[in-house]
């Protein structure tokens, strides 16, 4: 039978959560990770098992891992972001919409859109994006300042990885203004999304060239994969809208951030509620 460590993670982790994670679990023992996580170690594989520990997270608001003992980040080669909702706090396109006084609208259908109740993610774009016609490009500056926060846990996700020597992607169903800003703030080594039309400092309701769609977004982390020379298993993707499931499954590592249902049950691994530098905790220093 295959050995694996659980690593545990929460805000606010005890140590009474731990030994009944360990004891569930069937462990060898027990490795504390800071005030936030513990590794498991030597855990049961049993299918039973497993599911147990899900519940069990579940029911006590404990992001579970099962991971490979000795894993280390250096070993993987590439990380890959989803932005909106993933990366930073909001949705940007509902955020521009509430300056034109649509973001009900808007955001209806963005929420449609992630939970893949509506299957084609362009179409849908199109239709929000035509909303937006009218409205002054100031707005999306304004967006930026006033609403958008990175995600807890980002800046140090991405400096980790990249001290490790893995190239970090963001490849976004977004837009370029917003994903450019995050490239230079971060430092990042290539980011992709859609790009706005305007004209005469006004957005015409439309988007330029072909939009980033799923598979779009699968193809760009393809792309980099491969000149990278990266393997599925060296590949850590983390996203949250059915958009994002297409790349998750080019990943070894597929992480579903505070996601949508129906990416919680196709990705691996899911952090609902630790910051997005739990994926360090996978790994071995």
């Amino acid at each position: 039978m295959t050995t694996l460590n659980l690593v545990i993670q929460s805000p606010a982790l005890s140590g009474d959560l731990i030994e009944h994670a360990a004891a569930i679990a069937e462990a060898s023992g027990v490795q504390r990770l800071g005030t936030t996580a513990a590794r498991i170690l030597n855990v049961s594989d049993d299918i039973s098992v497993r599911e147990e520990i899900r519940r069990w997270g579940e029911r006590v608001s404990v992001d579970t891992a099962y991971v490979t003992p000795g894993a280390r980040l250096s070993d993987c080669k590439l990380l890959a972001m989803d932005m909106d909702s993933t990366l930073i706090n909001i949705e940007c396109i509902d955020e521009i919409a509430a300056f034109g006084g649509v973001k009900e609208q808007v955001a209806s259908i963005t929420e449609a859109a992630m939970r893949g109740e509506i299957k084609d993610f362009s179409e849908s774009l199109i239709r929000r994006v035509a909303f937006l016609k009218g409205l002054s490009t100031e707005v999306l500056q304004s967006v930026y300042e006033q609403k958008l926060r990175l995600n807890p846990g980002a800046e140090q996700l991405v400096k980790t990885a990249q001290q490790a020597g893995l190239k970090v992607l963001l490849v976004s169903g977004g837009f370029t203004f917003f994903t450019e800003k995050l490239k230079a703030l971060l430092g990042l080594d290539a980011a992709h999304a859609n790009v706005l039309e305007s004209s005469e400092g006004l957005l015409t309701g439309r988007v330029n060239g072909r939009i980033l769609d799923a598979q779009g977004k699968a193809d760009t982390l393809s792309t980099l994969a491969q000149e990278l020379n990266a393997k599925t298993e060296q590949i850590i993707a983390i996203g949250d809208g059915a958009n994002d499931l297409k790349m998750l499954g080019l990943a070894g590592y597929s992480v579903a951030y505070r996601a949508k249902p129906v990416v919680q049950a196709q990705a691996k691994y899911a952090l609902n509620y630790s910051a997005l530098d739990g994926v360090l905790n996978w790994f071995e220093r």
